[in-house]
This record gives C-alpha cells, structure tokens and sequence, in this order.
C-alpha cells in the first residue's frame, strides 16, 4: 500500500476511533430517569406531595453533586395523580412507557400506590413506596415492589402500645374511606385484642370528601372516650379534628386527640387547626431530638436552604426512597430491572433514618424495613413548632405519661 494510503487509512482509524470513545463517553453520561408519581392537586394531600417532591429533588441534588450513579446523572420525572388510583394508574404507564424510567418513586397515599404498583408489575419495573402505609400494598408479595416507608402493622403496634400506656379504657378512631385508612383502623383493633383486650375500641368510616362529619361525632357527646384517634388526611382530618374540638370532645379533660397519620409537622397544620391542635398526641416519623445519621442531617440542612422550612418525616421517606435506588443501580452496575430487583433485595444502606434492609418474609412483611423508627410527641401550645413539641415516647421506649399535658376543662 502507497504511504499516502497508510496515512490516510491511519487518519481515519484515528477518527474512528476518537468518535467511538465520545459516543461512548455520552451514553455514560446519559441521565438514568426515576418516575415519581405524586399528587400536585387535588382531591389528594398536596401537601403531602410537594414535601415527597421536594425530598426527591433534595436527594437527586447530593447523589448528582458527588458525581451521580455510576458517573451518570440522576434524572427526576414527575406525574401528578391528584391521588385517585386511576391516575396513579396512568401516570406509571405513562412514565415507563413514554418516559421510559428504570424505576418510579414517591407515591405517598395507598390507594394510588395499589394502583400503580400493578402498572410497574406488569411491566416489570421496580417500584419503591414512599408512603403508603397499607398492609395491602406488602401483601401482594409483588417482586418489584420495595418500602422504606412506614406501614401499618407498624403504627397498629405503637397505637395499642400508646393505648395501654395511657390506659384507655375507650377509644373512638375515625377513619377515611380508603384502603389506608379502613386499613389502619382494622390493624389498631387487631394489635389491641393483642395488647390489651380489655380496652372497648370501634371506628366510623368517614368520607374523606366530605365537609360534615357531625352525625358521627355528635353521639360522642353524651359518653366521650378516653381517646379520640384521627386516621385521616387532610384537608378531611383537619375538619374532623376540628368538629370534634368545637363540640368539647378533644382535647379535654376527658379525651386525649391522638392523631395516627403524622399530621403536624403539615406546613399548614396550624393555620387549619389552630385551638384543635392543642394537646394533640402525635404519632411521629421524625422529631428533631431524635438521633439521625450524618446523612439524615445533611437532608435536613439541604431542604431547609432550599425551601425555608423546618425538615418533616416526608422529606427523609423521600430521600431514602431515591438513595435505595441509587444504591442498587451502583451495585448492580446496571438500570436493568432483574439486576435492580436482586440488589434491591439485598439492599443495608444507612440512610437518612437509619440502616434499611429489606425484609424476604411475606404478608405485610415483604420487602419492608422492619425497624421504621417512630416516636410520639404532643403539642402543648398553638403555633407550635414540632422542635418545641413535648416527646413523650422516643424510638425503642415506652410512652411517659407523665410528661403529658391535659386540658382542665
């Protein structure tokens, strides 16, 4: 061969080679997209969900400023489903489909996250719960689908526990008419005939798009119980909590509130309750006096400079849920769904609430953290930050009693 052609055939070897190694250069930097389904409207918890989105972005942030997954970025798609199954339903179509995400995030209310997960089963995605509390949601026993989050065995035990300690004789719960909240309401009963059978104990089902929930409080008028407990989400639990005060239940001399769905450190818990709110016992996900990992405190920082809000337990559920995923995707140094799904399983990641592992029993148990931390705390002033809040139970010990505040009339 002429050395004209040698160069030539060499310059362009060269180039070839060049273009192969920027083409492979920029498919390792493409980003990897997690779908997030959360509700951005109503009739669903907004609040709820811009607390899940804003922990997501806060997490996709930190993992992306240390270099992203593996060298590649973090990319965040986000759906609204206004918390109705149906559009839960199409927005993890929409997202694997269309959008084509390795994994969805974020849901935070149960009956969209039932309906979701079905999506991301058939199409065989991971699929981490947020916040959905049901024990359905574990029960399906689905492969693709793994919680960080709390669920409601777990609220069951610390509510009966509460009970006892309290030492309730009567307890009235009012529940929303969702599989979260029929749900919980059914799980209480069953871990106080374990705990303490002696205490009598029945719900109402309330509809959670009502605005009148009078003809079920009324009667408590004439025999109030020793505890009002709330399983509800606002803006439904905020109405309720607030008849039950207006007609003189709770909280009083008489009845303790105790609310079972984490509803004060809500940004608009104050503004919506005000004197309802005093004396509330709160069953709780997070607490600034609790203990949290390095990670769990640079959440917190990160959120606060980002919103100017104090950090709330949906922030760290979030985060948790978006660090579980990054972390199976670096060790299985693939987004493909089986490799996802094993590291998944053999997830012991210290997050920002604690080390999370996976449980690989079944029924509720199936692929859940088992050791959610929780604490309870009650509000003795109006306005008051959850940081000033009196904790009356922290994580691993048994409610005080007497630390607790009671009205005197």
């Amino acid at each position: 061969m002429p050395i004209g052609s040698i160069r030539t055939a060499l310059r362009a070897g060269f180039i070839a080679s060049a273009s192969m190694l920027l083409i492979s250069a920029a498919q390792a930097a493409d980003p990897i997209k997690i779908g997030v389904t959360v509700t951005q409207s109503p009739p669903g918890s907004v609040v709820q969900g811009t607390q899940v989105k804003d922990g997501l972005e806060v997490a996709a942030k930190i993992i992306n400023d240390a270099g992203g997954v593996n060298g590649r970025p973090i990319q965040l798609v986000v759906e609204d489903t206004q918390g109705l199954p149906e559009k839960a339903r199409a927005a993890v179509e929409k997202l694997i489909t269309r959008d084509k995400v390795v994994a969805v995030t974020g849901e935070h209310q149960s009956s969209a996250a039932l309906a979701g997960m079905e999506v991301a089963k058939r199409y065989h995605i991971p699929y981490v719960n947020t916040n959905g509390w049901s024990d359905a949601i574990r029960e399906k026993g689905y492969a693709e689908v793994f919680n960080p989050g709390n669920y409601n065995n777990r609220v069951g035990d610390a509510v009966a526990a509460s009970m006892k300690s309290l030492g309730a004789k009567r307890v009235v719960a009012f529940a929303e008419n969702t599989d979260y909240g029929i749900g919980l309401a059914k799980v209480i009963g069953a871990k106080l005939k374990e705990q303490a059978p002696q205490i009598d104990y029945k719900f109402e089902t309330l509809d959670r798009a009502s605005k009148d929930f009078l003809p079920a409080i009324l009667p408590l008028r004439a025999n109030p119980p020793d505890v009002v407990i709330d399983i509800m989400l606002p803006p439904a639990a905020y109405i309720m909590m607030n008849q039950v005060y207006e007609q003189g239940i709770a909280p009083s001399a008489k009845t303790y509130f105790y609310d079972a769905s984490g509803l004060a450190d809500y940004p608009d818990f104050w503004q919506n309750v005000k004197e309802a709110g005093k004396g509330l016992l709160v069953f709780g996900l997070y607490h600034p006096k609790m203990s949290q990992p390095p990670l769990g405190k640079q959440v917190g920082d990160a959120y606060t400079a980002k919103t100017k809000h104090e950090p709330n337990r949906l922030l760290f559920q979030a985060a948790d849920s978006l660090f579980v995923i990054a972390d199976a995707i670096k060790r299985a140094n693939s987004t493909d769904a089986d490799a996802m799904i094993k590291a998944l399983e053999d997830t012991k990641l210290v997050g920002t609430r604690g080390e999370i592992t996976f449980s690989k029993e079944g029924g509720y148990k199936n692929h859940q953290w088992l050791q959610v931390p929780y604490v309870t705390f009650q509000m003795t002033e109006i306005n008051q930050k959850v940081g000033d809040s009196v904790l009356v139970e922290e994580p691993g010990k048994p409610l005080d009693p007497s630390k607790l505040w009671k009205p005197t009339k």
